[in-house]
């Protein structure tokens, strides 16, 4: 079984937190994560948005883009305004080759805003769960036409936060979004992410592999503080370097035949977690447990073509 692994740019700039960003360019950024073995990166605010520049930058480092956040507002935003939000990203995507767009949801969501206590965060009736999963299953579909399918990313503070919203949500939809499977996000909301794999793993197109630090999330008052507060706290962080048993959720993908990206997102302190010592844990672990799930991860960057 094939494998590729990437990062998130994330690590180095942080878009909702300015202080948790360091001061380093997209092309430092990309040789960083390349010279600790990365073959991939998402997209981040530094990336330009024309391929004609892009694929230069991306050729030079050796680096393919591997899939990029989409903040989408489907559940309660208008269909054509987000259809016409993601053209030019689908546009992009396809020019330079990415593997898939990650929908994240943020209608509603608290994510963003520091003011609000996780137990604050949005949820959605049965009724307007079915209704919002129809909407995301027509979206995916869409896109999947226009020649660039989507990633639906389950995100803490969000309205698919917990598994038992995963749940509902992935049997109200249908194949036409496939999954994002974020380990850290599920157990920071106190799902099981091997049970999620287990029910789940006929939709999973996309992994990001984000460690947790229980202790922090342990210590959080939700009434409180918020998803940013967390962050800030140092919630997230590298495989190998958090409380993830991740050689077992990497076997459990393995058993299921899941081949494709494995993404590092881990948004921290660059300060006090430098993103390239960061990034060469988190591989060293990674190439460690893949290796012992039986994977062949993929050293070629930049396509030759």
């Amino acid at each position: 079984m094939k494998a590729r692994l990437g990062m998130s740019p994330i690590a180095w700039w942080n878009d909702d937190l300015a202080e948790l960003s360091d001061d380093v360019s997209l092309e430092e950024c990309l040789r960083q994560s390349r010279s600790a073995g990365f073959t991939g990166m998402e997209m981040g605010r530094r990336f330009p948005n024309d391929p004609k520049v892009m694929l230069p930058i991306l050729k030079k480092a050796d680096v393919t883009l591997c899939g990029g956040w989409f903040s989408g507002t489907l559940v309660n935003g208008d269909m054509a305004d987000n259809k016409d939000r993601i053209q030019p990203m689908i546009d992009l995507f396809k020019a330079v080759d990415a593997p898939c767009i990650v929908y994240g949801e943020v209608g509603r969501s608290i994510q963003g805003d520091r003011s609000k206590p996780l137990a604050t965060k949005p949820k959605l009736s049965d009724d307007e769960m079915k209704a919002y999963a129809r909407r995301l299953t027509e979206f995916g579909e869409w896109c999947a036409e226009q020649g660039m399918p989507l990633s639906y990313h389950h995100h803490m503070a969000a309205v698919v936060e917990t598994e038992p919203e995963l749940d509902a949500f992935m049997r109200h939809s249908g194949e036409g979004i496939p999954l994002l499977l974020d380990a850290g996000h599920l157990v920071f909301a106190g799902g099981d992410v091997l049970r999620a794999i287990d029910n789940h793993h006929k939709r999973i197109s996309h992994v990001h592999v984000k460690d947790v630090r229980m202790a922090v999330i342990d210590k959080l008052d939700r009434t409180k503080q918020s998803f940013l507060d967390a962050v800030a706290l140092g919630a997230f962080t590298v495989p190998g370097d958090g409380s993830l048993d991740f050689g077992a959720i990497v076997k459990k993908l393995a058993d299921y035949g899941y081949e494709g990206w494995f993404v590092v997102e881990a948004e921290q302190d660059p300060k006090k977690n430098p993103p390239l010592k960061m990034a060469e844990v988190g591989y060293k672990e990674l190439m460690r447990v893949m290796t012992a799930a039986g994977y062949t991860v993929e050293t070629q960057g930049f396509p030759n073509v």
